[in-house]
């Protein structure tokens, strides 16, 4: 069995990255706390390279490869930024790289992930499993599969973001985090554990795609249908072998909220702190909002995940 990532693999991964993924900043609002009666800090990676947290993990990956995975090259399946992390990584580092990618993600990380240079296969996500499309390219090109959260490489990479958060502002009272397959969240509970022991820790999802919290509550990993939600970024229907663990030592609660919820989100974060943050990086904050009468007095840290979303599909949901 593969042995769970742990936080000294967080800060290697963090050195890793250093030069090459940005150091999101940590953005606040006057406005958001008088609102929720908290001191809120978002740390905003739909400011990182590729418009998202997902580069952290796939660089990690990518360049612990060995030179002879790196010019065979890596396959990958994902809806949208993990494909444009891996394509991107890839091309930093010169490894070739193809993506499976579903027929209905978003035309902009489509388009994104062929401009930095990756070989697209498309696939149905609602008849096909996008891991057995994945597996089988992997086996028959020789190429090294890099899953978008179930690996140790990509959860410390991902964890570099709380890492960073909790160095640039401090202990936290709680974190909120976005959840899909719990890279993210996995990541950022064992940097939470090391640098903010005492912080309370919430992974959420779409109410639609509620297997994290079925699993996080019934203590074994739950499988459920693709997901119909706004929240793309986290349409995975179930944790991962790594994550879950991660997630049930560590995170406090998992947490679910509506589509509109999201929608409200989007709006606050367009018309307070003028950023575009796609639905899945609303996730956290759109939990913190209806947790905030809880809230009051406290540091709270939330990790805006991402920002790629089409114009026209987030003009829409603006103004619906």
């Amino acid at each position: 069995m593969t042995p769970l990532p742990t936080v000294d693999d967080v800060r290697a991964a963090a050195e890793r990255l250093r030069g090459h993924a940005h150091r999101t900043p940590v953005l606040t609002s006057r406005r958001v706390d008088e609102a929720l009666l908290t001191s809120v800090f978002f740390k905003c990676e739909n400011f990182q390279r590729m418009g998202a947290f997902k580069f952290r993990g796939a660089f990690n990956a990518l360049s612990r490869l060995d030179d002879g995975a790196r010019r065979r090259g890596v396959v990958a399946y994902s809806s949208g930024n993990h494909a444009q992390a891996i394509a991107l990584s890839a091309r930093i580092l010169g490894v070739p790289a193809t993506i499976v990618m579903p027929h209905d993600a978003p035309a902009s990380k489509v388009a994104a992930t062929l401009g930095y240079g990756a070989e697209v296969v498309r696939y149905d996500r609602v008849t096909e499993d996008r891991e057995a499309i994945g597996a089988g390219i992997a086996a028959e090109r020789g190429l090294t599969l890099v899953p978008p959260y179930d690996h140790p490489d990509v959860i410390a990479g991902q964890g570099t973001a709380a890492l960073e958060l909790f160095t640039d502002v401090g202990e936290l009272d709680a974190l909120f985090v976005c959840l899909g397959g719990g890279g993210l969240l996995a990541g950022s509970a064992l940097a939470a554990r090391a640098l903010s022991p005492g912080c309370r820790l919430y992974g959420v999802e779409p109410e639609a795609g509620d297997d994290g919290r079925r699993s996080f509550r019934s203590g074994a990993i739950v499988h459920i249908p693709t997901p119909d939600t706004i929240a793309d970024g986290a349409q995975t229907q179930h944790l991962g072998e790594l994550t879950f663990p991660i997630i049930r030592r560590d995170v406090t609660d998992v947490l679910t909220v509506s589509d509109a919820e999201l929608v409200d989100a989007m709006r606050v974060f367009a018309s307070t702190l003028k950023i575009v943050v796609e639905p899945t990086g609303c996730l956290a904050f759109a939990a913190a909002r209806r947790l905030a009468p809880t809230l009051r007095g406290q540091r709270i840290g939330v990790i805006v995940s991402g920002g790629n979303v089409d114009l026209d599909r987030y003009a829409a949901l603006l103004t619906s």
